[in-house]
């Protein structure tokens, strides 16, 4: 997040991908599988079930999520408050001529929402909670394991 932001104020011809932000996020959430996985085989003698394995998995993506939100406000306040303006300034330059007055429409709107703590805690989670819940619910998938399946194999 903070290299990213960081790349849209030094270069401005920098061209945001949100594929590349998302796969960070999914290589950092990757870490719930090994955590479910650590705690099934070492404390629970290599047996758990959906349900907990994605109860932890979800545990897991809340606390790395609280942690993004808590850095992206002390960055955003201490050190790119101006942030609004310049990510603007990066949406009308990206987007296609006729979509200029719908674009700055929202973009004023989404400027005054921001204005409120409230709500740049929830957006911010928004943008990475559902990605470490996926994690979790494939991880919690993959790492399913009754008592009884381990013993027919």
């Amino acid at each position: 997040m903070i290299v990213m932001v960081n790349m849209m104020y030094s270069d401005t011809h920098f061209k945001g991908n949100d594929v590349v932000g998302y796969a960070a996020m999914i290589i950092l959430f990757s870490l719930i599988f090994f955590g479910v996985k650590n705690h099934r085989d070492k404390q629970l003698r290599g047996y758990i079930s959906f349900g907990k394995a994605f109860k932890m998995g979800s545990l897991i993506a809340l606390v790395g999520a609280t942690l993004y939100v808590v850095v992206w406000l002390f960055y955003y306040y201490l050190f790119v408050p101006d942030f609004i303006d310049v990510y603007t300034d990066y949406v009308l330059t990206t987007c296609a001529p006729e979509d200029i007055e719908t674009k700055t429409a929202q973009m004023a709107d989404f400027k005054e929402m921001y204005k409120n703590p409230l709500f740049v805690i929830l957006i911010t989670y928004s943008e990475v909670l559902p990605v470490g819940l996926v994690v979790a619910l494939v991880s919690a998938l993959l790492l399913k394991r009754k008592q009884f399946e381990k013993s027919l194999s």
